[in-house]
């Protein structure tokens, strides 16, 4: 295999990207916003836009005649009911409908235990779990008609090749029906009718199916081109690196959703409250993860902000002025999310009229120490790599090196989700391309003195108030 188209599905975006697996670059990208459908019986995902996005970026590819095989990548918390016919029974939830909750304590006694599945218990639809109990209860008839429950990958492979299938990386993100240490489904499958509808489960990025008939007419890909089994995208971001040794490492994969996973760390006991969970990678195995909604916290924190102001030779500069105005972020700025979930996200300090820069500085030096907060909280160890957006981030991965006291690498792709799911079909031919990162011995300093006053706001407020 030489080209893989991906299609990559974000919370926030949709994306396509043809991936030349020899040395793992994007040749082509086709991007939309994803959009959320309010009307109807609760928020969904707007289906019907992105089956109209791929149509059209899949002809586009085709066009080239350079497309040998399909892969799929999503974000996690998401699953697709489908009818005998193939057909959605019921739209496609958007997992930040709050409504999910009214059911909240009757779910949570059929609920298997965090020791049981390493999934916590989320808000709204995190959960994937709590998703399909509450459609389940809400829409009795229509829930009725469903015969396979897919994962959102797994859905669109289903729609590119007619597979029923199910991959380990998008069961094991916190949806309470999956057990990762022992590679089976959870008990709660047992006490619920769904255990009927799961489909077998199979190792992302194996053969899926030959591309449907229909689809090739609609997109001009030719038939019988390979569709592979897709995977949670944060999963995607760490298929680089697995397999390339025994020392232990990190991943930080960057999006909407800042997810920190651990191969080979210290040994823990992650907190369920704190955001903390098992992944489970491309090969089967489980990953102790934690996470925060940093890219969505980036947006809404700077979203009056020049973010292009900041001109990394002054940030030495900004970091001294922001410590004399004793400026911090604070978290957390998407409530029950992330290290601090009970927390309130606010400014401290004389904030008031801060410059663009050094709101985007701030801003980023604060994404890095929660991120480092992340890693702690998984026992990592080694050499961390960033993945996705954060990894153009100067400021952010200076913090990160600095405040964490290990090495930090920067992946040179604006996304790592289609290059490594791509990488589960072809691994790409020579080194890595990722980036050390390197700071001056001052502002490695100045980093440090402002991460332990950021750490000190932290332990002086740990009553959950600023």
């Amino acid at each position: 295999m030489a080209r893989v188209a991906v299609i990559d599905l974000g919370k926030s975006n949709s994306k396509v990207a043809l991936v030349d697996t020899d040395s793992s670059r994007e040749l082509h990208v086709f991007t939309t916003p994803a959009r959320v459908v309010d009307s109807g019986p609760y928020p969904h995902i707007d289906h019907a836009h992105i089956e109209a996005f791929l149509v059209d970026s899949l002809a586009k590819l085709a066009s080239s005649g350079d497309v040998d095989a399909l892969m799929v990548a999503t974000h996690g918390a998401t699953g697709a009911l489908i009818d005998s016919k193939g057909e959605l029974a019921l739209p496609v939830m958007d997992y930040e409908f709050s409504g999910v909750d009214q059911l909240r304590d009757e779910y949570e006694r059929i609920r298997p235990a965090f020791a049981e599945t390493g999934s916590p218990a989320l808000p709204g639809g995190l959960n994937l779990g709590a998703q399909l109990y509450w459609q389940q209860q809400r829409f009795p008839e229509a829930f009725d008609t469903v015969s396979t429950i897919l994962t959102w990958p797994q859905y669109w492979v289903h729609w590119l090749s007619g597979a029923r299938l199910n991959d380990a990386t998008s069961l094991g993100c916190h949806t309470d029906l999956y057990r990762p240490t022992k590679r089976v489904v959870s008990s709660l499958l047992a006490r619920t009718d769904w255990q009927a509808r799961m489909p077998p489960v199979a190792n992302s990025g194996h053969f899926a199916a030959p591309l449907h008939d229909a689809i090739s007419k609609r997109t001009g890909l030719p038939m019988h081109l390979p569709v592979h089994v897709g995977i949670h995208d944060s999963n995607a971001s760490l298929v680089p690196y697995l397999g390339e040794g025994e020392n232990p490492f990190s991943v930080l994969s960057t999006g909407t959703w800042v997810i920190a996973m651990a191969i080979g760390g210290h040994e823990v006991v992650l907190n369920e409250h704190r955001d903390s969970l098992l992944n489970v990678n491309a090969k089967g195995a489980a990953v102790p993860s934690a996470r925060f909604m940093g890219g969505r916290e980036h947006d809404e924190l700077l979203k009056s902000c020049n973010t292009k102001s900041l001109n990394d030779k002054d940030v030495d500069g900004l970091i001294v002025q922001l410590m004399q105005k004793g400026v911090f972020v604070m978290p957390s700025h998407v409530e029950g999310t992330g290290p601090y979930p009970q927390h309130r996200g606010c400014w401290l300090g004389h904030h008031a009229l801060l410059s663009d820069a050094e709101r985007v500085c701030a801003v980023g030096l604060y994404l890095a120490l929660m991120s480092e907060q992340c890693l702690n909280l998984i026992g990592a160890q080694g050499m961390t790599h960033v993945e996705g957006p954060m990894a153009h981030n100067s400021v952010f991965a200076q913090m990160l090196a600095a405040a964490s006291g290990r090495a930090v690498t920067l992946s040179t792709s604006m996304t790592g989700t289609s290059a490594g799911a791509a990488m589960l079909i072809a691994r790409p031919v020579g080194e890595s391309s990722n980036i050390l990162v390197e700071s001056t011995v001052d502002r490695r300093r100045l980093l440090i003195d402002y991460a332990s006053r950021w750490r000190e706001q932290i332990m002086q407020h740990a009553d959950n108030s600023w």
